[in-house]
């Protein structure tokens, strides 16, 4: 089900009513048919993956718990190979076999594993990670095993984050479903709130640039240096929009239960450096990365030279994370290796901190994050060649796309909510401002969302993850 349809409009009132109606100990019981309701409207057989994630980890949790010794690790790799398992044979057998497969034919042989037509399971990932993160808080001895199978599965299967994170951990999410939540006019007020912004940011600025950034990556070799400079941004802008109005609405849905989710991005564009901006970007995945990747590498507490291959080893599998293909794994590489000489430059060149340079700054920092964007988008890596080609060779080539003159108003409306936001979220910012201003821009978005909303529905982009 999509947040941005007709059938969630009727879907969330409605749980939310029934939920604040239902007694606590029934809440769980509601929450979790909804959940199941929620995901079997993409595909209603790959709940069974689901479920097959909750009955490994829910049994793996109890026993790691119960287990001394050398049993406790062996017991945790069991329950990690096995969701990895299930992620790898979904999301990645075919490109394996594809680099197998040439492997295989430049040794002069052939490969001997077969194609398959698999349709990926929306949000395995983020499934697979935050259920990974249990067991493993479990074996560290910083969360008690959860006996209660339905708030376990309720846990992995919660709807508003379900299917794109945010990416919580149970010690948060799995302690706030079992509380009895009142119903209060200020977390329906904020959910409201941030589930109004989030439609604007989805629907209006993610969903009218889709179309202009299509049309450019489709037709590079034809397009001017300028155009496909401004489709290389517009994009950048458009995955920010899209991913953050999914979180935005996903925080919001979760707030009129009365449960709390996690901020997944706080104006990354505004950061000043790599570093800062994955602080600020998919805040629930460079967390988790940090936690049960880049830790048990060593993370700085080992020599410069590991060090540095933990930071690029971290980056390049989340690059591999996002998807079957070697584009993603150069953005991740791209992404580490950035960070890495930021960091060595900031260690050499003390840079004082003033508004002019943080501003230069952050211009920086959003055109190299743009240009790596594009191997993001591209299709494969030719295709990223000749989008780059094509920006350093198409200069006397006639500017051909149009860009309804709305579209760069709204952007600068959205530029300005995100400096206003810079520190803070849209709900906590709205509750501080006068009523008659609070009012008037309640009323601009709607009229956005109504009037001026992409005119083809756009599926989220994080869902093929």
């Amino acid at each position: 089900m999509l947040f941005n349809s007709l059938h969630y409009i009727f879907f969330l009132p409605a749980v939310v009513i029934l939920y604040y109606l239902l007694a606590n100990r029934f809440r769980w019981i509601l929450l979790f048919l909804a959940s199941c309701l929620f995901y079997m409207v993409f595909k209603p057989e790959y709940i069974l993956i689901l479920f097959a994630i909750i009955v490994i980890d829910y049994f793996s949790g109890i026993y790691i718990e119960q287990a001394v010794g050398r049993k406790r690790k062996t017991l945790l790799v069991v329950s990690i190979l096995s969701n990895v398992s299930l992620l790898a044979f979904f999301k990645y057998y075919n490109f394996a076999n594809t680099l197998f497969g040439t492997l295989m034919w430049k040794l002069g042989g052939a490969t001997p594993f077969p194609f398959m037509e698999i349709i990926l399971p929306i949000g395995l990932s983020f499934h697979t990670f935050q259920s990974m993160s249990y067991t493993i808080e479990v074996y560290r001895g910083n969360q008690k095993a959860e006996k209660h199978l339905g708030y376990f599965s309720v846990y992995v299967l919660f709807f508003p984050q379900m299917v794109a994170g945010p990416i919580e951990r149970f010690a948060s999410l799995g302690r706030q479903l079992k509380e009895d939540h009142r119903l209060t006019y200020e977390n329906i007020v904020n959910g409201l709130r941030l589930i109004l912004y989030g439609f604007f940011v989805k629907m209006v600025i993610a969903d009218n640039l889709a179309p202009i950034v299509n049309e450019v990556y489709e037709n590079v070799a034809t397009l001017s240096s300028k155009n496909i400079l401004t489709g290389i941004f517009f994009f950048s802008i458009q995955i920010y929009a899209d991913f953050y109005g999914y979180s935005l609405i996903a925080v919001g849905s979760a707030r009129m239960l009365g449960i709390k989710l996690m901020d997944n991005f706080k104006t990354p564009y505004l950061a000043k450096n790599i570093g800062e901006f994955w602080q600020r970007w998919h805040i629930s995945l460079s967390t988790w990365f940090r936690d049960y990747l880049y830790i048990p590498l060593g993370g700085n507490k080992v020599k410069a030279a590991r060090w540095a291959i933990n930071i690029l080893l971290v980056f390049t599998i989340s690059g591999l994370w996002h998807g079957a293909n070697k584009t993603f794994i150069i953005w991740g590489f791209l992404h580490g290796l950035l960070y890495l000489i930021e960091y060595g430059t900031l260690r050499v060149f003390k840079l004082p901190s003033n508004k002019l340079l943080n501003g230069i700054l952050i211009i920086k920092n959003f055109v190299l994050v743009s240009f790596i964007w594009v191997f993001f988008r591209s299709e494969n890596i030719a295709k990223a060649k000749m989008v780059f080609k094509s920006l350093f060779q198409n200069f006397s080539m006639k500017d051909n796309l149009v860009i309804d003159v709305r579209i760069w108003y709204l952007l600068l409306l959205f530029m300005l909510s995100d400096f206003l936001f810079f520190n803070s979220r849209a709900d906590e910012y709205m509750s501080k401002v006068k009523t008659p201003v609070r009012w008037a821009v309640y009323a601009i978005l709607l009229f956005c969302v109504l009037a001026l909303a992409g005119v083809e529905k756009q599926a989220f982009i994080y869902f093929q993850f």
